[in-house]
């Protein structure tokens, strides 16, 4: 193979494995417990998570203001909410790529989503729950295992919270 064909090739080849590297990742799955961590809110002020994992149930989604997915699942998270939200904590963690505070602010002032919303500028939840796409929700049990992952703008939020509800 001539020598920038075999530079391309290689450049392909990296890139192709960069891009699936996210999914190949070991992260938390379920019947794993949940790493408890502290994200920051968009104030900057650390939010221990370990407030409400291990003692109640708990919804997480990571999502943005621009993701077509989070916004095809605000419904279903918005029904599971008023269904649920007295028995499960709901938190929405954003991934801030592309989503500077105050565009965030914006939405939540416009959208009123259903869940307390933090500001992972950090990555430290990103890392810690190895999430590689938005609209990606874990759902934890009240003794702090997970019950439930999935990503996409339908999911069946509502059985995952019966399960995590009933551990």
């Amino acid at each position: 193979m001539a020598p920038r064909f075999r530079r391309r090739a290689l450049a392909l080849a990296a890139l192709a494995f960069s891009a699936a590297a996210p999914l190949l990742a070991q992260g938390p799955g379920k019947g794993d417990q949940a790493p408890v961590i502290a994200v920051h809110d968009l104030d900057g002020q650390p939010v221990d998570l370990g407030q409400w994992i291990g003692h109640k149930p708990v919804l997480i989604e990571f999502w943005a203001t621009w993701c077509t997915s989070c916004q095809a699942l605000m419904p279903t998270v918005r029904a599971a909410a008023a269904k649920y939200g007295a028995q499960v904590e709901f938190l929405g963690i954003n991934v801030t790529v592309a989503d500077p505070k105050a565009q965030v602010r914006q939405f939540i002032a416009e959208e009123h989503p259903p869940y307390r919303v933090l500001y992972d500028d950090e990555g430290v939840s990103q890392r810690a729950f190895d999430v590689a796409a938005t609209s990606y929700v874990v759902i934890i049990d009240r003794a702090g295992r997970i019950v439930y992952t999935g990503t996409g703008g339908s999911q069946p939020l509502e059985s995952a919270l019966r399960r995590a509800i009933a551990n």
